[in-house]
């Protein structure tokens, strides 16, 4: 990776026009090909960027160019639209290359996943006397997160969701219709699991007699939270 911090102005030309005035910022080229030019702020978004396929070709500054100061011209051309980034450098300020390895991947904590398995291992959590059937349950249009059964042995359908929305209401409304079909499982039952449930999807789900469970992530890792709860 080359991390550049230079007087510069640069243009867009292709699907759109973007033009961006003469000041420093921070060029990034990637091993990938990829360059971004970042201002200090912003965030984590760039100004500009061009993603791979790409090239970079550096050029020689035209007359015109290099009598207002221009010392270096790159030009980033994506390989399969023909769209460009030309950055016009007028001072390098800071230029050095760094060998980052190979990146392992984000890992993610606390994905669905994550919850999923947590609420089979503490199906407790669901209400005294409950029972795991089985984690993935099959259906004709997709497996549902967990299949149990409580403490009378009825059986329940739960959906895990990191955050709850009206989709995953009718999701697990889908679910209920088709499994209860099925006479070993009717009359079945559903909750509808997540860390946040937004207020929308409670009065659908609670609507349809569907019931809403909240799940403290922290706290089903051990971890105490410190945030207060609602049961």
């Amino acid at each position: 990776m080359r991390l550049v911090i230079a007087r510069c102005s640069v243009d867009y030309t292709g699907r759109l026009n973007a033009h961006l005035p003469l000041a420093t910022r921070l060029l990034v080229h990637k091993g990938d090909g990829s360059l971004l030019v970042h201002s200090d702020g912003g965030s984590y978004k760039p100004l500009n960027w061009m993603s791979p396929p790409c090239s970079l070709s550096p050029e020689e500054p035209g007359e015109e160019e290099a009598s207002a100061g221009v010392i270096e011209v790159w030009r980033v051309t994506h390989k399969k639209t023909g769209d460009a980034l030309r950055v016009q450098i007028y001072e390098i300020i800071h230029d050095s290359n760094h060998d980052l390895g190979v990146d392992p991947g984000l890992q993610k904590d606390g994905v669905e996943a994550d919850l999923q398995r947590l609420l089979a291992e503490q199906v407790e959590l669901i209400g005294e006397g409950t029972t795991l059937v089985r984690r993935e349950y099959p259906t004709a249009i997709g497996p549902v997160d967990l299949m149990v059964r409580d403490a009378d042995g009825a059986a329940i359908a739960i959906e895990v969701k990191r955050r709850g929305d009206i989709d995953g209401v009718e999701q697990l409304t889908r679910y209920l219709e088709l499994l209860g079909r099925d006479p070993h499982l009717a009359p079945i039952t559903g909750i509808f699991a997540a860390q946040e449930i937004k207020p929308q999807a409670r009065v659908l789900a609670e609507d349809r007699g569907i019931r809403c469970l909240v799940l403290d992530y922290d706290d089903m890792k051990g971890i105490e939270s410190g945030a207060p709860r609602l049961f």
